[in-house]
């Protein structure tokens, strides 16, 4: 089934500069999306508030099941996950580091020695579980960022530049993750990139923020 997204006529401005303008969108259920846009356009604000991390000056975001709109309690926001550019370590193992998003939310331990393992499977790093996380190379990094929002199960999963200043090898694991993510579950999918060959190869939905609304490229 899958949540759906709507954005309806969002503003946001910081110290007087207008970054979003009267920008609405729906995202459907299931759907992949790739967002692209110039620096400094907005489109990192705009995920922000999309994943209900930031509020809007106006509007408003919401996600509906059903046609039903959900209230944004903290049960609505495990259903949501999101990756930064920049991805933050605990100072503990790679495993623990997976496990974390499952252990508060209460999962039992066999859950999670099953779950977690898996996961790192799918990023390549099965090879790096007992490793410090904080010995990892940047691109490994990124991957164990990637597990660790996927080991949740999220029905919506944002993902803000996830291969940038990332080498060759480890954006290529990153990019056929997300394709195989697709594969395996409809969750919908929301990335920014400003690679169009890398759009292209993940064959999502083309859009484009400008001037502080998204248009469909």
């Amino acid at each position: 089934m899958g949540l759906t997204l709507e954005l309806a006529h969002i503003s946001k401005q910081y110290n007087g500069n207008q970054v979003l303008q009267d920008c609405s969108y729906t995202f459907a259920a299931g759907g992949s999306y790739i967002l692209m846009g110039p620096n400094g356009s907005g489109k990192s604000t705009l995920f922000r508030i999309a994943a209900l991390l930031e509020r809007p000056d106006r509007g408003e975001v919401n996600y509906s099941l059903n046609s039903g709109v959900l209230s944004p309690d903290i049960s609505l926001k495990r259903q949501i996950t999101m990756v930064f550019p920049r991805v933050g370590v605990f100072n503990s193992t790679v495993f623990a580091n997976v496990a974390y998003g499952l252990k508060i939310r209460g999962e039992k331990k066999t859950i999670i020695r099953e779950r977690v393992p898996e996961m790192l499977a799918k990023v390549g790093l099965t090879h790096k579980m007992y490793q410090q996380a904080a010995t990892l190379s940047s691109g490994e990094t990124m991957r164990l960022g990637l597990a660790r929002a996927l080991v949740t199960d999220p029905e919506v999963l944002f993902l803000d530049e996830p291969t940038t200043h990332i080498d060759q090898a480890n954006s290529e694991v990153i990019e056929d993750c997300i394709l195989r993510i697709r594969q395996d579950r409809p969750l919908t999918l929301i990335m920014i990139t400003h690679d169009f060959a890398q759009a292209e190869r993940l064959k999502g939905k083309r859009l484009e923020l400008r001037e502080g609304k998204i248009s469909e490229d």
